[in-house]
């Protein structure tokens, strides 16, 4: 049975909001997690991606810390009473974004810091005073080392996606960042899969959590077709621009394993005349948000990615998610596709598999409990690109069509070459005798030294006496 926002009895503020964002009825993560979190029970949550887990703990933390809200404008009256943490920059300013909007007709203030970008901004902010800080783990602790934020009043902890967070070695930070917050305080553990380590960190930071999980661990929506296709590593371009054609696929995840052939293979499908952006970790902080608004306005069709965008990013009405590479880490395959058919619209995941990826394959097929259907496709030729071309000769031609048809005439055959100059045909001749020297021979050449010029000769210096020549007589 569904619920309606109308049920929780929102204040006026938030529920106006609410509205405003089209908000009707719950998910059920949301319908289970926010009673509970308004009850002030510390809750360790589990559903799939794109089910609304953002508002699951959002709206519950804005209800509560309604109690401290006022109009000073200093910022002791504003401390941090809530933190939220989110492994990637991408996710974290997603949630910022969520939250500003839901606490519009709130006095409640809230601010973003992650790294990559310039950190005095976010010191200006955080000196403001903020009571939502929602942060990644690294950049907070460079903001708490150098004194920008003071956490001894928060009463609410957010760790969303906390198992890609130990994935990407955050476990001491988490640590470190958990050791400057009060005992006493309300904790929420989020993720769409768990772990034995998820498991034993909730059992290390919450205090007898309840325990919410509305789908089975690891599941992946119903609503994406799972598409697997049999490719070579040379034809999966190929078919992929065959699969957007047939499928009428006018927007797409792409997702590769590695940051270089992130980048190549952008470049690649944009030669393609494809309209491309690449989102990875090597490029800067504002390119990666300027890529994904490009890819969210519909300006880009294709956002080829790592795996930075496969957790969280909610990016409604994208059709389809292909798998350039299988993912090592089968997880990540129910992130990827999760990128694809949220709240509740029907979407496509392609994946391609060849033969080295029977492992990751095999690790998939055990964690979603499904065998993988392999749909036969045969690779189309590789077209020649439109425009002119090259026929072997100096001059790039235009192809000539035949009137009413837009398949290119057959080319003319090439035209005789003339009749060439027996002149040019003749054997080299040399113009003088072969005894006779060359002229830079026959110059006259100084005559040769016995002593090298580099030698300075004896300075002559007068006798005092004369030198006798030597005999036999005179020695005896």
């Amino acid at each position: 049975m569904t619920q309606s926002f109308s049920e929780l009895s929102l204040a006026p503020t938030l529920a106006r909001a609410v509205a405003e964002m089209g908000y009707e009825n719950m998910t059920p993560i949301q319908a289970q997690a926010i009673p509970v979190v308004l009850q002030g029970h510390d809750v360790m949550g589990a559903a799939q991606t794109g089910t609304g887990k953002t508002a699951a703990f959002s709206l519950p933390l804005l209800q509560r810390l309604l109690k401290h809200e006022n109009a000073s404008t200093s910022p002791a009256r504003h401390p941090v009473r809530a933190l939220v943490l989110l492994p990637t920059r991408e996710l974290a300013d997603q949630v910022a974004e969520q939250i500003k909007l839901y606490a519009k007709y709130t006095q409640m203030r809230s601010t973003v810091v992650f790294g990559g970008m310039d950190m005095k901004p976010q010191t200006l902010e955080l000196k403001k005073g903020v009571e939502i800080l929602v942060a990644t783990p690294g950049r907070l602790l460079d903001h708490i080392e150098a004194k920008n934020c003071v956490l001894n009043q928060v009463e609410y902890v957010v760790l969303d996606e906390a198992d890609r967070m130990l994935d990407i070695g955050f476990l001491p930070d988490l640590q470190r960042i958990l050791s400057y917050l009060p005992k006493q305080r309300t904790t929420l553990l989020f993720s769409a899969t768990f772990s034995p380590e998820i498991k034993r960190l909730a059992s290390s930071y919450l205090q007898d959590p309840v325990t919410i999980e509305v789908a089975r661990s690891n599941a992946t929506a119903s609503t994406v077709e799972q598409c697997f296709y049999r490719v070579e590593d040379e034809d999966k371009r190929r078919v992929m621009q065959q699969i957007l054609r047939e499928r009428g696929v006018k927007q797409a995840f792409v997702f590769v394993n590695s940051k270089l052939g992130c980048a190549r293979l952008a470049r690649s499908l944009e030669r393609d005349g494809l309209n491309t952006t690449a989102l990875h970790g090597d490029k800067s902080q504002d390119e990666r948000l300027k890529a994904l608004d490009a890819f969210k306005t519909g300006a880009v069709d294709l956002l080829v990615c790592t795996d930075v965008a496969a957790r969280g990013l909610d990016i409604k009405d994208v059709p389809a998610v292909f798998n350039f590479d299988i993912p090592f880490n089968a997880e990540d395959y129910v992130h990827r596709i999760g990128r694809t058919g949220r709240a509740g619209a029907s979407g496509l995941a392609v994946s391609f598999v060849t033969g080295r990826d029977a492992r990751n394959l095999g690790d998939i097929e055990k964690l979603i409990g499904k065998k993988a259907e392999f749909v036969p496709v045969e690779p189309e030729p590789e077209r020649r690109p439109g425009g002119r071309y090259n026929d072997g000769q100096r001059v790039w031609q235009q192809p000539q069509r035949d009137e009413g048809s837009a398949r290119p005439m057959a080319r003319a055959p090439r035209a005789p070459r003339p009749a060439s100059d027996p002149f040019f045909d003749k054997p080299y001749e040399p113009t003088a005798a072969p005894e006779a020297k060359p002229s830079w021979e026959v110059a006259d050449k100084p005559a040769a030294r016995s002593v090298s010029p580099n030698i300075k000769p004896k300075k002559k210096v007068a006798a005092l006496f004369k030198a006798t020549e030597r005999t036999p007589e005179t020695e005896s």
